[in-house]
């Protein structure tokens, strides 16, 4: 009878215990960590592209978290991953902070650690970002700096005012990227179908873009000069109007099965709808056959470009949403462009009556 009374004494002992534990921890239990402190992962999203999808695995192959302690600007903690484990579905980086009010700031992409390079700082505002790809103007163009290489990717993220709870468990936080660099794909065809040589012709980007501040805001930056970073000559098609008919008449296209065509591929830094960015081509003597505000003429098309629930996107969310633009220019038999009209991301536009 003895033993049977210490066998019910011990059960109830455990069972006490177990109440206990679970008491302490508002009744849960966490396998993952096997006890009750609080922590913390942090998600990141790419989803501000024209897909509205989360692209972060396939596109994003390093990142840089900071924590800012608001109330002083100082950083209290920083980590850097990188590799296969981005690329793996449910990566989270984990974070190791008391619980607290933090901004989150994240510099990524392999572009933040090649192309470009972020200050060294100690303090939120001063985590700028630098194009560190450049190097000392020189040949035909002078002044500034020129950027003669393919920019690696550079993402951009900021959370402000994010509460990291004292509650045990596991918490969630989350980073929305944007994509701060940008490709351009120049296609020059000749409307009489004469061949044309990419040898004979020198495409650029100008601007100022190629410092970010820590709110991805762009900073005072010299004059730079962006080279196409890839050229080559081809074939290709095109709907050509026929302009032997005036213009006060409806003109009728023709299309044109084979055009030779010179191509370039150009990337840049950020964008923005006040940014002074031009497109520039020209020929071999030096003289400069095409310029035009690369800001002005993307927006053309963006009411292209809506939400799936058919909201539109306003100037500065579609320059972040897109990242891929192409322009298709046509020169005349003196080798002028035609500016009557142009292709812009396959949308052709009508420049007539369009003051830039």
């Amino acid at each position: 009878m003895e033993l049977i009374k210490c066998g019910i004494i011990a059960k109830i002992c455990a069972a006490m215990a177990i109440i206990a534990g679970l008491s302490s921890c508002n009744g849960m239990i966490y396998d993952e960590q096997g006890d009750c402190d609080p922590y913390y992962k942090v998600k990141f999203v790419y989803d501000t592209n024209l897909k509205f999808t989360d692209a972060f695995p396939a596109e994003v192959s390093a990142v840089t978290l900071y924590l800012i302690d608001p109330a002083t600007d100082r950083v209290v903690w920083q980590k850097t991953e990188s590799g296969e484990a981005l690329a793996q579905e449910g990566y989270m980086m984990d974070v190791d902070v008391e619980p607290g009010n933090y901004t989150l700031l994240a510099w990524c992409g392999e572009g933040h650690q090649t192309s470009f390079k972020v200050s060294d700082a100690t303090t939120g505002k001063n985590l700028q970002c630098r194009l560190d790809d450049r190097q000392p103007a020189s040949g035909m163009l002078t002044g500034g700096s020129h950027v003669r290489n393919e920019l690696k990717r550079l993402f951009h993220g900021m959370s402000t005012d994010v509460e990291f709870e004292k509650e045990q468990g596991v918490h969630v936080k989350t980073v929305r990227l944007i994509k701060d660099t940008n490709d351009l794909h120049i296609v020059l065809q000749h409307l009489s179908g004469n061949s044309l040589n990419h040898e004979d012709f020198t495409f650029t980007i100008s601007g100022d873009n190629g410092r970010m501040d820590y709110d991805n805001t762009l900073l005072p930056d010299e004059p730079l000069t962006y080279f196409a970073h890839s050229s080559y000559s081809g074939m290709a098609g095109v709907d050509v109007p026929d302009y032997t008919v005036p213009e006060t008449e409806a003109r009728d296209s023709r299309y044109v099965t084979q055009v030779s065509a010179a191509v370039a591929h150009l990337s840049t830094s950020r964008l923005t709808e006040d940014g002074d960015l031009k497109v520039n081509i020209y020929n071999k003597e030096g003289e400069q056959i095409v310029s035009v505000p690369l800001i002005d003429y993307a927006l053309l098309v963006r009411s292209h470009y809506k939400r799936p629930d058919g909201t539109p996107l306003t100037d500065q969310e579609y320059l972040d949403y897109q990242d891929d633009y192409s322009m298709v220019f046509f020169l005349d038999d003196q080798g002028r462009w035609m500016d009557s009209y142009i292709y812009i991301n396959s949308w052709r536009v009508i420049l007539q009556n369009i003051g830039m």
